[in-house]
């Protein structure tokens, strides 16, 4: 392992103060940088790995499409309240500080999800799965750029937002099919997914990543920012994320519940392979247009969101499982490049050491709206009806997209393209 080593860089204020220095270029091999972003992958593959399975709760619990989204809900509550800690924590004392007890509190969820006998159990479950993914996202995602040294910033953010994304759609994925073809199925896949974390925590434990050894400046409890002059980017990435994680995050709570009245049928490999091929579409277009300039993967991203909220309109009102597996992909696209459009401006516009604290800034920006919108939907569906309340839904989370690309379109001469 690296040993330690600090540089004096100009703080905020003014003032010198030692903090991490990231590794050289060519310090750490390639494949380093790949097995950085597995812990990424290896946490995302829980945060989703429960959504085929609540049609199986529901039915051996009890519970509304409204709890449901609240049962959701409460990821983003433990997301949230991560990214306010765990952005600057891994600032100040190091990825592998943030990163270990996230993969111990994701183990514990696991452990929570396949014994759960109610919706408390499902709840708490759902708490600390937040509370590691606002980890991985800030401190995870920090140490894939951290890893890939300066010459490598491009690659880096595509391997951070491709490894959240595909986790993203992996987990639903195993969890139905899993579910579907070996006993216990809200236990096995839980199982795996112990097994997977294990080799994540081994991954970081001999991660190439150097501690910091400055002393802390300000509050270590705060919302996450972004240092002078960077905040334009920070806007950028939010406007065309946000609208995209929300989509992306309403075919997971409401995806099954859209299906299951479409098909007419629960099976948990259909409900799986969609949130899967959503996610998958999400990786590939980001490899598709990552050497495209950054304010042009942005506003495609924002026209993807807004053709998938169409889409889902027209599924809705058409009864249409095709469009409605449009809207997804469509949906996934959306998010991939919001995400890796927002994700590439903060890494070179950044520096190290206040980069994790930024990454969670993006994310903050994009999971309030993630975990606001799905819940109003669920509650708004046993209203109104499934149908009316998607349609309210997509209107509104349209119309946030068709800003968003407005917004990206505007600043295309305030903000000059990073190289």
């Amino acid at each position: 392992m690296s040993e330690s080593r600090t540089a004096p860089v100009k703080a905020v204020d003014g003032r010198e103060a030692a903090v991490e220095e990231p590794p050289r270029a060519g310090t750490a091999p390639t494949w380093w940088v790949w097995l950085a972003a597995w812990p990424v992958t290896a946490v995302f593959i829980l945060s989703n790995a429960a959504t085929p399975l609540y049609v199986l709760w529901q039915r051996q619990i009890g519970f509304s499409k409204g709890t449901l989204t609240v049962i959701f809900a409460f990821y983003i509550v433990g997301l949230l309240g991560s990214l306010l800690v765990s952005g600057v924590v891994s600032d100040r004392l190091g990825r592998k500080t943030v990163l270990l007890p996230a993969l111990g509190l994701a183990l514990a969820a696991c452990v929570i999800f396949a014994t759960a006998g109610g919706v408390a159990a499902l709840i708490v479950a759902r708490l600390f799965t937040g509370i590691a993914v606002g980890a991985v996202v800030s401190a995870g995602m920090a140490a894939v750029t951290d890893v890939a040294g300066g010459h490598r910033k491009r690659l880096a953010a595509l391997l951070a937002s491709c490894a959240m994304v595909f986790g993203a759609g992996l987990g639903p994925l195993l969890a139905g099919v899993l579910s579907e073809t070996l006993p216990g199925p809200t236990v096995t896949v839980f199982m795996v997914e112990m097994a997977l974390l294990a080799t994540a925590v081994l991954a970081v434990l001999r991660m190439p990543v150097r501690r910091p050894a400055g002393p802390a400046k300000g509050a270590w409890i705060r919302v996450p920012g972004v240092p002078h002059g960077s905040g334009r980017q920070l806007v950028l990435g939010i406007a065309v994320f946000a609208p995209g994680i929300t989509a992306t995050s309403f075919v997971l709570s409401l995806g099954p519940s859209l299906l299951s009245g479409l098909l007419g049928t629960t099976s948990r490999i259909v409900a799986g392979a969609m949130a899967f091929a959503m996610f998958l579409a999400a990786t590939g277009v980001q490899f598709a247009v990552q050497k495209l300039p950054r304010r042009t993967i942005l506003t495609a991203g924002a026209i993807s969101t807004t053709l998938s909220m169409i889409a889902l309109v027209t599924a809705v009102h058409t009864s249409s499982v095709p469009v409605l597996i449009a809207s997804a992909l469509l949906a996934g696209a959306g998010q991939g490049m919001g995400q890796l459009g927002g994700l590439s401006l903060l890494n070179h516009s950044v520096p190290a050491q206040r980069l994790a604290e930024a990454n969670a800034a993006l994310n903050v920006g994009g999971y309030v709206p993630a975990g606001l919108l799905p819940v109003s939907a669920g509650y708004l569906s046993d209203a109104i009806g499934l149908t009316d309340g998607a349609t309210v839904f997509a209107v509104v989370l349209m119309s946030l997209a068709v800003t968003g690309g407005l917004v990206v379109v505007a600043s295309r001469h305030k903000v000059a393209e990073p190289a």
